[in-house]
């Protein structure tokens, strides 16, 4: 029989998980659905099946006839204060796996906490945009005890996922170690895209020929956000795929672990540089691509590339 499983916290990416979860996951059982504003909840559970979903209107009630709890939730207060809920119950024998990206030591204080009450923990982190989360592809990171992680891996690779970096037997700690220095490959792309399109623009090249360029030797990341930036979508998106605010919450983290280990990252200091810059133009619409617009400001140009 499948165990029971739990989710808590419908963003962007939550939503396209569960939905894989639902429908490659192979659950006997009704995946129950949790998220601080109920109408995510409502809203997926209609698109995926009300047949397939529960719907509860706290985490205490998601967790109490759970076998595994996934969280995917936005920082480290958040994390902290859904596992304070989880904890206010037993959770002998229990799996909370945690996907979301907040700092190394806040996973392995989790870990400890919820061990420390006879559950069981897995940190999994997750590399991909929300289109990847949707279509299965995107790379899980697992941590933890090897029989945990084991207990994790039938919801991955060809679930939710197209790869798993298997981290079993390590602390869990480090899946959020690789998550945040796997993030700072993502700004600091961001931010070489940006100057690159900035020059290209201002020396007469332009952005078209450069983008040819990138599409011939870096099909992937790089041309997609090189596309989203061509395209004005850097700022005329409503709702950000990755919020400035929380793009600057991993740049702190990894800033952070930077300061500890004696590390040099200025590149990373220059695009949180130009991430605060982008989020004092667009407010809640910034994204991790926005940093084109704080790059065209400095060299002279509106931060909007098109009329």
């Amino acid at each position: 029989m499948a165990p029971q499983l739990a989710w808590i916290g419908l963003g962007n990416m939550g939503r396209g998980m569960c939905r894989n979860l639902v429908e490659k996951g192979s659950l006997d059982k009704p995946l129950t659905l949790y998220n601080r504003t109920k109408k995510r909840s409502d809203d997926l559970a209609a698109q995926i099946g009300t047949d397939k979903t529960k719907v509860v209107e706290t985490i205490q009630e998601a967790v109490k006839d759970a076998d595994i709890v996934f969280m995917c939730l936005g920082d480290d207060d958040a994390v902290n204060t859904a596992v304070n809920a989880i904890l206010e119950q037993d959770v002998d024998g229990k799996l909370v796996v945690d996907c979301s990206t907040v700092h190394p030591e806040t996973t392995n204080a989790l870990e400890k906490r919820i061990t420390s009450k006879g559950g069981e923990f897995v940190a999994m982190p997750v590399f991909g945009a929300p289109a990847m989360a949707d279509a299965g592809s995107l790379v899980c990171v697992c941590a933890g005890t090897s029989s945990s992680v084991q207990k994790v891996l039938p919801y991955t690779k060809g679930v939710m996922g197209r790869e798993t970096i298997d981290y079993s037997s390590q602390p869990s700690g480090n899946a959020t170690l690789l998550k945040v220095i796997g993030n700072t490959f993502i700004l600091n792309m961001n931010e070489v895209l940006s100057e690159g399109h900035v020059l290209a623009e201002k020396t007469g090249l332009g952005s078209a020929n450069l983008h040819t360029f990138i599409e011939s030797l870096f099909p992937g990341p790089y041309a997609a956000y090189s596309n989203r930036m061509m395209a004005g979508d850097y700022y005329q998106r409503q709702e950000p795929l990755f919020h400035v605010d929380l793009a600057r919450k991993d740049a702190r983290h990894a800033l952070d672990l930077a300061e500890k280990n004696g590390c040099s990252v200025p590149a990373l200091q220059v695009a949180d540089r130009h991430l605060a810059k982008a989020k004092e133009h667009l407010g809640d619409k910034g994204d991790i691509p926005s940093i084109y617009g704080a790059v065209r400001q400095e060299s002279g140009l509106k931060f909007e590339n098109k009329e």
